[in-house]
């Protein structure tokens, strides 16, 4: 007896996908189909979120069936694809294109919902980027005014702050938009990325601790490392361990603890709240996750293996750079060849309105020739008549021997108008001559338009045709334990804290640079200070001391790991 099936509905950021599963699919089964119908790869930033019996969002344990895991009962069962580990770096390490976009979604869905801070300058030029990603090149004829009215393009909080009208926010946009042109629409998502992986919040979990003393603090997870927080602080970290300091990770019951690699330093631990067991059981899984994908993009052969990868990808990429151009092109010999078309159409209109004037002519001068000839005709019988009378005249003169005077007097006077009549008949019939030649003539002008606009017709042209993921067991809420032994032995020390060497895309980028000061002048001056919120406030004060995401890194991890355990101690 076949089993009954059970319908599941994916949301990805983009699209709903919808599946059948069987009552024994585990969650690996489900996620290799959500992956295979996206085309997915780069699998190990993913998974599949949903919410629990109680209301709270969980992930899909991957080495469990999906009708054993606490997933809300509804019809379809409901999930959302999701990245679960941001990347360190995302110019090195998203290299599909389908990955970039999907992380380009979550990320703008972070800044706009005010998950992940992001400041009012940065917002706008954001902005830009999402637009030139969705609507390509600005083009005026196309692009008219209101056209970015339905587009969700800043966060609330950032409307609310400043004096500015729909339509002014849209010409800052419009502008930065037009700054873009000729950006791929990958490469502007890219570019958001490469901008957004900088700000504070950004890849970073959150979760509520409390130190021996008792004090409430935020533990945040990211691919750079561990970072302690003050609790009214979520933008600056105060103290930080990078992956390559920390050898051991455990966590049982209520209390984290973890043991760094230099023996000199002890085990340092912090206490979680007694209802958040899952949930400090996932900060452990996403740390072990988050180390081992510190190791692979620190390790040699996986960077042979993304060499490869990234070639292979450029190359697609460049061919399709080549057939767009290509595209392009063939649209502007199309638009010439239509360009063409037109004016041989309008020089067609033309010679087939002289084509019609002409023959309108033509018909005028027949009908002249033809009241000519009939005009002609007249005076002919008119002729015959008066030959006829002086026939007669001259019979009865000889037959009647009338008086000669009288007779002659009629005799010259006819033979007067007979001479009047020849001379006039003479022009009329030189009047019927000239109409014909020009008849002719018009005639003549009439075929050669013809032949004209035959031949223009006949040169017209044809119409263009032209996952690989570790995952941590399910443990009785009430006795929760979770250990994992960390090891980077054969990675070059070298490379262990590259990225306390970095800076922000601002900073290496002048373009960035000078865009983000010019729109950080023009806003401040539609800026209500009134409604400025409390990370508003921290991003100004961190703007005002010179420090960024990087520069804090570098400063909080500062002295050995004894030291700032120590300092974690008297917080």
């Amino acid at each position: 007896v076949p089993l009954p099936t059970i319908n599941v509905r994916v949301t990805t950021m983009d699209a709903e996908l919808e599946f059948a599963i069987q009552p024994n699919t585990t969650g690996k089964q489900l996620f290799d189909q959500v992956v295979k119908t996206v085309g997915l790869r780069e699998v190990w930033f993913f998974g599949l979120q949903y919410t629990d019996s109680k209301g709270y969002i969980t992930w899909l344990k991957l080495n469990k069936k999906v009708t054993q895991q606490d997933v809300k009962k509804e019809n379809p069962l409901q999930f959302k694809f999701r990245a679960k580990f941001f990347p360190e770096d995302v110019s090195e390490e998203l290299i599909q294109e389908i990955t970039q976009k999907l992380f380009f979604l979550q990320v703008k869905e972070a800044i706009l919902n005010d998950e992940n801070y992001c400041p009012p300058e940065t917002a706008v030029l954001l902005a830009s980027y999402s637009v030139q990603a969705k609507y390509g090149d600005y083009n005026k004829d196309v692009h008219k005014p209101g056209y970015l009215t339905h587009d969700r393009l800043l966060p609330q909080r950032v409307l609310e702050q400043h004096k500015l009208t729909k339509e002014q926010w849209e010409d800052r946009i419009q502008t930065w938009h037009e700054e873009h042109r000729g950006m791929l629409r990958e490469d502007s998502m890219m570019e958001y990325l490469k901008i957004a992986q900088d700000l504070e919040m950004y890849g970073v979990n959150y979760f509520e601790i409390k130190n021996k003393k008792g004090t409430q603090l935020w533990l945040g997870v990211d691919a750079l490392g561990l970072n302690i927080y003050e609790h009214e602080d979520k933008l600056t970290p105060k103290i930080g361990f990078p992956w390559s300091e920390i050898r051991n990770i455990s966590f049982n019951d209520k209390k984290f603890v973890i043991k760094p690699i230099d023996k000199k330093a002890p085990s340092f631990l912090f206490y979680t709240p007694v209802l958040q067991g899952k949930t400090a059981s996932f900060a452990v899984f996403l740390c072990i996750c988050h180390y081992h994908m510190f190791l692979m993009q620190k390790s040699d052969p996986k960077h042979v293996i993304e060499k490869l990868f990234r070639a292979q990808l450029e190359n697609e990429k460049k061919k399709r750079e080549h057939a767009e151009k290509e595209k392009e092109r063939i649209e502007r010999e199309k638009e010439e060849l239509m360009e063409r078309l037109r004016q041989i159409e309008e020089q067609t209109m033309t010679a087939q309105k002289e084509l019609e004037e002409q023959t309108r002519r033509a018909m005028e001068l027949e009908q002249e020739r033809k009241r000519a000839r009939e005009e002609a005709e007249r005076l002919e019988r008119e002729r015959q008549a008066a030959e006829e009378a002086k026939a007669e005249l001259a019979k009865q003169a000889a037959d009647q021997q009338k008086n000669q005077e009288q007779l002659a007097a009629e005799l010259a006077e006819f033979t007067a108008k007979i001479a009047l009549l020849e001379d006039a008949k003479r022009k009329k019939e030189d009047e019927a001559t000239e109409w014909q030649h020009k008849a002719l003539s018009a005639q003549e002008d009439l075929e050669k338009t013809k032949e004209e606009l035959k031949t223009a017709m006949t040169v017209v042209p044809a119409p263009l045709g032209g996952h690989a993921e570790s995952e941590h067991d399910e443990q009785d809420e009430n006795h929760a334990e979770a250990s994992a032994e960390l090891s980077n032995e054969g990675v070059s020390q070298l490379d262990l804290r590259s990225e306390e060497a970095r800076v922000t895309e601002a900073q290496k980028n002048e373009r960035v640079k000078q865009q983000l000061q010019t729109l950080s002048s023009e806003l401040a001056e539609a800026r209500d200070e009134t409604k400025k919120t409390q990370n508003d406030v921290l991003h100004a004060e961190n703007v005002k001391a010179g420090r960024d995401k990087y520069k804090t890194l570098r400063q909080i991890r500062q002295g050995n790991t004894k030291q700032r355990i120590d300092e974690f101690e008297s917080m």
